[in-house]
């Protein structure tokens, strides 16, 4: 096993370091190190990472590379990676997860830029250690629509993958999205996990409509990942066709809808339709 520590002047280049997602104690000596001695840091937020930075001590320039960075906004990032050490982080947890930094680490190695990543706390990895659920395989599916109806595509096209499912969700729409999962993948465990690391950290699972009917009573707060366990066998090819038509038809005709169930079940359209026209008439 190698030191932690880094040596005092740091080689140019590009470091991802990972940033804690609540408790401040999960920064790594390497990420301490790394965010002391670069010569910048590319941050989201200059406002999420200078706090964070004055709560460890740092006091370190900030670059914005956010959504909105341009490709003129990379390339400057990756001329100064040419003499200068520029960590770059996320908000919480480990860049690139649901991030734009990808772009940035793609072109840099494409310019023959040195990238060196420092493993460190990650929200999705966390949740799913907690859950209980199979971990051999899983899918991190960023966040689910707001959309009802983008939502219940997402999850129907997702039924059918034979690993534990991990997506971010808001407080807010904690309570829609469990309400779609009991309808498009009945009989699934899921977990929600919630403030990750924070004093009122939690974890609950069982199926969706338990957790519905907790969530609806006890409106949940914070940061929010929610995972939903793989289908057993019987479960295979069993999409609710009937919540999708309906979520689908409070936006769109009975035709349009058929259409939509149809690309992402790949269920007959003419049955779907003729499904349609009988939902509608109840």
């Amino acid at each position: 096993m190698t030191s932690a520590a880094e040596p005092e002047t740091l080689t140019p280049g590009l470091y991802i370091a990972a940033t804690p997602i609540g408790n401040l104690g999960d920064i790594t000596l390497r990420g301490l190190a790394v965010l002391t001695r670069c010569d910048a840091i590319a941050c989201e937020d200059t406002r999420v990472t200078g706090k964070l930075l004055k709560l460890l001590g740092i006091s370190n320039r900030m670059i914005r590379y956010d959504d909105h960075a341009s490709d003129a906004d990379r390339q400057r990032l990756i001329a100064a990676m040419q003499h200068q050490a520029i960590a770059l982080v996320s908000d919480a947890g480990m860049p690139l997860v649901s991030d734009p930094g990808f772009r940035l680490v793609r072109e840099a190695r494409a310019a023959g830029i040195t990238v060196t990543a420092l493993p460190g706390a990650s929200a999705p990895l966390l949740a799913l250690a907690l859950s209980g659920l199979p971990s051999d395989r899983f899918l991190f599916a960023g966040f689910l629509p707001p959309n009802e109806q983008a939502r219940a595509a997402v999850l129907a096209e997702l039924a059918n993958v034979r690993a534990t499912l991990i997506f971010f969700e808001t407080a807010p729409r904690l309570v829609k999205a469990l309400t779609q999962i009991a309808q498009v993948l009945p009989g699934r465990e899921v977990a929600v996990a919630r403030e990750l690391t924070k004093m009122h950290e939690e974890c609950r699972s069982g199926s969706a409509e338990e957790l519905l009917a907790h969530y609806q009573t006890h409106p949940p707060r914070g940061e929010i990942v929610l995972l939903i366990g793989p289908p057993g066998e019987r479960d295979l090819g069993e999409v609710d066709a009937d919540a999708l038509l309906l979520a689908a038809m409070e936006h769109d005709k009975p035709s349009q809808a058929a259409g939509q169930v149809a690309k992402v079940t790949g269920l007959d359209r003419r049955t779907l339709y003729a499904r349609a026209m009988e939902l509608r008439i109840k």
